[in-house]
């Protein structure tokens, strides 16, 4: 079914290149990466990966309103973080007045949540093996302590959902968000992702040899493994004939490999499921997409296999670029962050390239940018292809 005429009325994104979308922006227009090497102890094992990682700066100084202190964690304040960003809360805060607060949904995806909090937890464990007398799991690590934060933060109580399908979490609360607009749940929605550095995460992928020790590098003929970074991202879903002037959202498409735990289809058929249900509900031909950012994450099989999918069902002409090597890989707020910069490209007739990027690996053929690229832009679409095979992609149409 085609989609509504929704919009993204509002938007904002923080990462390791700074608070808010000025200072993506500025970082994506002057090639500037925000990775740097590991730079702290691992608080369980000790032992230091040799790595690079996007970390959002600042964060130990956040604080959380008192009334919601149970939540602390790096998760909750990342999110708030990114809430304060942009007039994004003051924005909510007159659409809460307009619609009534329990007309507004609420939809987040995360990867890892609050796990961090754990970690800690388990490395202040008393000579019995307890777990500190303070430790909240409900409100700090468990998947629903987000969405649970963010719902009372925004003064919210529409529907909410938190969406956990590793990257492609913050990608699908687009989809989501739509059907319950369409089926009258909602008028209007607040949607998300964010997802914070743990060691869960770093030795995780370390353990599977998915990370790189120099900053990542997709489609590279060298290209071997990811960074990890965290991110907060967040977007007002509305109609288009009460959302003003922000970019349209046309189209969107899931799917899921069901081929392998941890590697993507060879072939990519679960990618170009995607991406054809998205061109689909958007009414569009493929040649209608002036710019893919592509999900990028430079692993060897992520890549090669993303690259079959998108020359599948574009072609090698279509432009497309990963913006991994500004942010790292930042999980279950990828789909979000990387949907922020296809706006911003529509908004600016900018296409970034793939930093650090510097030979093309041969007989990957897709029109991967090495340089950027200035143009006017009319549709662009963001892909989220998620560990374990769960697969999204997304159209945004200029605003006008």
């Amino acid at each position: 079914m085609p989609v509504q005429a929704l919009r993204l009325s509002h938007y904002t994104v923080s990462n390791a290149l700074g608070h808010g979308l000025a200072a993506s922006w500025q970082a994506l227009r002057e090639g500037r990466s925000g990775l740097r090497p590991l730079d702290y102890a691992p608080v369980l094992s000790g032992r230091p990966l040799q790595t690079w990682i996007g970390r959002v700066e600042g964060l130990e100084a956040v604080c959380l309103p008192p009334a919601l202190a149970d939540y602390d964690c790096r998760n909750n304040r990342l999110a708030l973080l990114g809430l304060q960003q942009d007039g994004f809360e003051q924005a909510v805060a007159v659409l809460r007045e307009r619609l009534g607060a329990a007309r507004i949904g609420l939809f987040l995806g995360t990867s890892t949540s609050g796990i961090e909090e754990t970690e800690s937890a388990f490395a202040r464990r008393d000579a019995q093996g307890c777990l500190p007398a303070g430790y909240r799991y409900r409100q700090t690590q468990g998947p629903f302590s987000l969405a649970d934060f963010c719902r009372q933060y925004l003064g919210l109580c529409g529907p909410v959902q938190l969406i956990s399908t590793a990257c492609s979490s913050s990608l699908k609360v687009f989809a989501a968000a739509e059907r319950h607009i369409a089926a009258g749940l909602c008028d209007a929605a607040v949607v998300g992702g964010v997802d914070s550095l743990c060691q869960s995460t770093l030795y995780g992928f370390n353990s599977l040899e998915l990370i790189s020790a120099e900053p990542c590098r997709p489609w590279d003929a060298q290209r071997n493994g990811i960074n990890i970074g965290e991110g907060a991202g967040f977007a007002i879903l509305q109609r288009s004939g009460e959302a003003g002037q922000g970019p349209r959202l046309l189209g969107y498409g899931e799917s899921s490999d069901a081929w392998h735990m941890s590697t993507p289809h060879p072939e990519g058929d679960g990618a170009v499921a995607a991406m054809q249900q998205a061109l689909a509900r958007a009414g569009l031909e493929a040649s209608a997409i002036d710019y893919i950012n592509l999900h990028g994450t430079s692993t060897p099989s992520n890549d090669r296999a993303e690259d079959r999918a998108v020359l599948r069902v574009f072609g090698n002409n279509t432009p497309c670029s990963s913006t991994k090597g500004w942010t790292g890989h930042t999980l279950g707020a990828a789909g979000i962050t990387e949907t922020v910069f296809a706006a911003l490209a529509l908004e600016h007739g900018y296409m970034p390239q793939t930093l650090n990027t510097r030979s093309i690996e041969p007989g990957l053929d897709a029109g991967v940018l090495l340089h950027p690229r200035e143009q006017s832009l009319q549709t662009v679409m963001s892909n989220s292809f998620g560990f374990g095979g769960s697969n999204a992609s997304l159209i945004l149409g200029r605003a006008g």
